[in-house]
């Protein structure tokens, strides 16, 4: 069984950028309530599926499989809910961790969000510079939930 740990920021400045490629993400969920999560998602020429479980805090069951790109294409347009998300990811090293972070796209333009894998819930880690307010327990913040309440419809 697989089990994710992670904690999500918000980013208060562009900083990260340097030096750092950004890869294209396009993702649908085949469902997603928050018992169960199923996403398709392409990155490049890869494609994968995953399954998570219910957040229980920062960790939760993940099953992840890579899966034909031309399945995961079509799964995205015939299949998942509307809208697809899209952003672009950058991975940025610090002080021993990679920092993913997610730039929106579409319906969630606006949003910056910085996320930190760890290998257990205690796990020390040091906060880059550009990283703000931790967002890990809010769930509007998750991809699944920008799915159905867009960034952009968000009330400030």
């Amino acid at each position: 069984m697989g089990v994710e740990i992670e904690r999500k920021f918000l980013i208060i400045s562009d900083a990260y950028k340097e030096g750092a490629e950004g890869k294209a993400y396009r993702q649908g969920y085949l469902n997603s309530e928050k018992e169960r999560i199923v996403r398709v998602r392409i990155i490049d020429d890869e494609a994968f599926l995953t399954i998570k479980g219910l957040s229980r805090g920062i960790q939760r069951t993940e099953f992840e499989y890579s899966i034909p790109h031309q399945d995961a294409t079509q799964l995205l347009e015939d299949l998942c809910q509307q809208p697809i998300i899209e952003k672009t990811r950058y991975k940025v090293p610090f002080e021993g961790h990679t920092w993913e972070i997610d730039e929106f796209h579409g319906e969630n333009e606006g949003l910056v969000v910085a996320e930190i894998e760890l290998s257990h819930r205690k796990e020390h880690f040091l906060k880059p510079p550009w990283v703000g307010k931790d967002v890990s327990h809010d769930w509007r913040y998750f991809n699944s939930n920008l799915l159905v309440h867009p960034f952009t419809s968000w009330e400030n």
